[in-house]
């Protein structure tokens, strides 16, 4: 257990939760084929091919069985290729054309609404109001980032 130290017991419990879901049959183990969904139900973003290589380098096919610590090994080395924080604030970067590390929320509020997986207004108004909106209408970049990985960790 002593590799899984990053894990929080809250993530630990979260993940396995989510892994009982879909050990259907009771035995400590879930299908090879829906890793990506288990992965992608705990906020990961995993391709396909990278679903492949994780099962891969642990020996199972397609077809086979995964059970929970080697479950807990594939998301440690998915988490730690994505890092989600880091992701976000470089994201976050690229717009703040004055490279202070601020953006403006209506121009981000734009970019979440608009682009990509969209997100609602309501959304947005969470994820603005965690990372706090300055009296000038401009969000920090690394709170924003923060705001965001805190709040996909509660989901």
């Amino acid at each position: 257990m002593n590799r899984f130290i990053f894990l929080s017991i809250t993530y630990l419990k979260i993940f396995k939760e989510c892994f009982s879901l879909y050990d259907r049959q009771r035995k400590g183990r879930i299908e090879a084929q829906e890793l990506i969904i288990v992965m992608r139900c705990l906020g990961s973003n995993p391709t396909p091919s990278e679903v492949q290589r994780h099962l891969l380098s642990h020996g199972i096919d397609r077809g086979g069985e995964l059970d929970f610590s080697t479950f807990l090994s594939i998301m440690h080395r998915q988490l730690q290729q994505e890092a989600p924080e880091e992701e976000i604030l470089e994201a976050m970067r690229m717009a703040d054309k004055e490279q202070k590390g601020f953006i403006l929320a209506s121009e981000l509020r734009a970019k979440l609404t608009g682009l990509g997986e969209k997100l609602t207004d309501k959304e947005v108004d969470e994820l603005l109001k965690e990372a706090g909106v300055g009296a000038d209408g401009r969000v920090n970049c690394e709170q924003f980032a923060k705001a965001v990985t805190r709040s996909s960790a509660k989901r």
